[in-house]
């Protein structure tokens, strides 16, 4: 069952030019930091705002196109398709069984597998599903001690369902179990997350604007500074209810 408890109100955020170093995403941060050491710079960036890539996809799961924020010797895409062979290869998969078990076409998973394919978010999760692991696992890139990830930067993945966009922030190390995401979102259609792997949990933070979320069956309305946690691994929303909504999202998994 969800549950949900005030953590008191953010402190007055900032309006500034994309190009200024202060972001309202300092509120999020700030509620983030509480439970993680890790400093973070996170994305101001909103979604509809990049003209390169619009904000409505076609019904398939493969034409909704991931963000290419990175260089292309290091392009999410390019992490995505060698994560893909080596958890594939590990699992002793063929690419067909692997596709069925996805439920995607196996000319999809293989162009995804060359790096030629833009996934969408949940293209990636369902193969995360199908393979047992979680989300980041197929998107993390390599990583120094020290890690910033700049405003525009870091793996992005649109929804072909809905305004909503997933920035990977960091992956927990295996002992961690942990992933934090930056999701924003615009209102509209909303989001129907399939269960993740069994055992997962979500932990949200609402930095601006209103959300509703949690289990299909149960979800909850949410203002800034306001925590919900509720079973990742059962079907779950995310829809926004005013413009400009964005969050820290926090995944425990097995």
């Amino acid at each position: 069952m969800a549950t949900i408890a005030g953590i008191g109100s953010p402190a007055a955020s900032a309006t500034a030019p994309k190009e200024a170093p202060t972001t309202p995403h300092a509120n999020a941060i700030a509620a983030a930091s509480r439970s993680t050491p890790t400093a973070l710079v996170l994305s101001a960036e909103r979604i509809g705002q990049d003209d390169e890539h619009p904000r409505k996809c076609s019904s398939s799961r493969t034409d909704c196109p991931m963000d290419r924020t990175t260089r292309p010797e290091g392009s999410p895409v390019a992490a995505i398709a060698a994560a893909l062979r080596r958890e594939r290869e590990r699992a002793g998969l063929s690419l067909g069984e692997l596709a069925r078990r996805a439920g995607i076409a196996k000319s999809t998973l293989s162009q995804l597998e060359a790096g030629n394919g833009n996934p969408s978010v949940e293209t990636v999760w369902a193969l995360g599903v199908a393979l047992g692991v979680p989300f980041s696992r197929l998107v993390e890139q390599a990583t120094a001690r020290v890690r910033v990830v700049r405003a525009g930067e870091g793996p992005r993945i649109r929804s072909q369902q809905a305004d909503f966009v997933g920035t990977l922030l960091t992956a927990g190390v295996p002992q961690a179990r942990r992933d934090i995401y930056l999701i924003e979102l615009e209102p509209g259609m909303a989001r129907e997350a399939e269960p993740h792997i069994p055992g997962s949990v979500e932990h949200l933070v609402v930095g601006a604007g209103r959300l509703r979320t949690g289990p299909a069956t149960e979800p909850v309305e949410l203002g800034p500074g306001d925590y919900v946690t509720f079973p990742g691994d059962v079907p779950h929303r995310y829809e926004a209810l005013s413009p400009g909504t964005f969050a820290v999202l926090v995944m425990e998994h097995p």
